[in-house]
């Protein structure tokens, strides 16, 4: 089975670094054969090259300029006369309703994967529920309830596959802490997301300026500005440093690609989202490391984090955040027993070629259907 994978590629998140593992665990799976097509060559097409998966590129879309959009449509059928493919499949709803028709009128099934389904209100939604996919598919059970809301289509639920090039090679931790100008006893609070307000960096930096005089700790902020409203949320994170007097223990380190690397080096994880997380891959990549998660009680999270391996507050509570971090930081021995829990939770949602499996079978039923 022949599947093409469709996507925007002009940002690098949660959407890019499955795309990345789909590449990289194809040999779990050898009769499902994936190709990829982005519109904007970056991160993404440079990761998937890197992987031996050089993607099909489409060309740029601005959906206000229509000559961008059709120019790209063409692209797409082009590649489909030459190509077969028995799925095409669009990741998120705005490839979806550039390119779905095209698939639709090649006479080729086609999957809608939602990473992040909404309420149904934004415009992209409403404009996807006009071209009926074979089947949508969702990466948890809160997204696929949120899309049963407003989507008519048969939903599959598929937790991620997950992948991750821990570095676990002697003195590892130990460089990646010099590197970054930590000490070796501090306990080091990390985040890895987008920079955007939704995953609580905000939350995160006001709870710890309650912690200020509790010593031994130094945090992590992960993940760089993509677009200008992250840029001006950047300087209102290190705003928030400044004012409550933490500047000193909380290091902005941007775009990483080694994230890896970091986790290990690391000591808990925390992302208090404001709103839900669809599902949290970034929770997976921390557990998978050994971290212990202190996240928000809403949305995918619930499913991935319970009690036996991290710690869920309220979404938006600065006090109860503050009141969990201080436990991890200060007492070793919880932070040692969630950790080694952490290691092995992620096996049990998303073992690679477990997952890889389950995604051959939801695609092979819409080729054959």
């Amino acid at each position: 089975m022949r599947v093409l994978h469709v996507t925007s590629g002009n940002m690098y998140g949660g959407v890019e670094t499955f795309l990345a593992t789909l590449a990289r665990e194809s040999a779990a799976v050898p009769e499902m054969e994936s190709e990829f097509a982005v519109c904007f060559e970056g991160r993404c097409s440079a990761e998937l090259t890197s992987l031996g998966h050089t993607p099909h590129l489409l060309g740029g879309v601005r959906l206000s300029r229509p000559h961008t959009l059709l120019r790209a449509r063409r692209a797409l059928a082009a590649l489909l006369r030459r190509q077969r493919y028995d799925v095409i499949v669009c990741h998120q709803p705005w490839t979806y309703v550039v390119f779905g028709s095209v698939a639709r009128h090649a006479r080729r099934p086609v999957a809608l994967w939602v990473h992040m389904a909404g309420e149904g209100h934004h415009w992209l939604e409403r404009l996807a529920r006009i071209v009926r996919p074979d089947v949508a598919i969702c990466n948890s059970h809160f997204s696929a309830a949120q899309l049963s809301r407003w989507l008519d289509a048969h939903i599959e639920q598929v937790y991620y596959p997950v992948s991750i090039p821990i570095s676990a090679a002697d003195g590892a931790r130990l460089r990646t802490r010099h590197a970054l100008d930590t000490s070796t006893s501090d306990i080091v609070i990390v985040q890895v997301s987008r920079l955007e307000p939704w995953k609580g960096q905000h939350i995160l930096l006001d709870a710890l300026t309650h912690l200020r005089d509790v010593s031994g700790w130094t945090c992590w902020i992960v993940g760089g500005a993509q677009r200008p409203a992250e840029i001006a949320y950047r300087r209102q994170l290190e705003s928030i440093t400044r004012d409550g007097g933490i500047a000193d223990r909380v290091q902005f380190l941007g775009e990483r690609t080694d994230v890896p690397a970091l986790l290990v080096a690391a000591d808990l994880f925390c992302q208090p989202n404001t709103s839900p997380e669809p599902f949290g891959l970034s929770l997976v990549e921390a557990l998978h490391a050994g971290l212990p998660v202190v996240t928000s009680n809403i949305g995918g999270a619930c499913e991935i984090v319970d009690a036996s391996c991290g710690v869920l507050t309220p979404p938006g509570d600065s006090t109860a955040l503050a009141e969990a971090l201080e436990r991890l930081v200060t007492e070793q021995e919880r932070r040692a027993t969630l950790g080694a829990a952490a290691r092995r939770r992620p096996a049990v949602l998303c073992d690679a070629p477990r997952q890889m499996r389950r995604i051959h079978q939801v695609l092979s039923s819409v080729a054959a259907a």
